[in-house]
């Protein structure tokens, strides 16, 4: 996955995780339009799936 040090993957996951929570908390609202709505749950998954490729990059199996 490039040359990034472990400690990069580690900041980055705890970035990722950060704003993967604050759109969750967004979706919980249920105050968005039909596009935003849309929008939020794409970025939602998309960063589930950017934390996993970096938890299987650093050996882990779950935060």
């Amino acid at each position: 996955m490039g040359e990034y040090t472990k400690q990069e993957l580690e900041e980055a996951m705890v970035s990722l995780a950060s704003t993967l929570h604050k759109c969750e908390k967004i979706q919980e609202g249920g105050k968005l339009q039909s596009s935003q709505k849309t929008l939020n749950d794409r970025r939602v998954k998309a960063l589930r799936l950017a934390l996993d490729l970096l938890e299987k990059e650093l050996g882990r199996d779950g935060i």
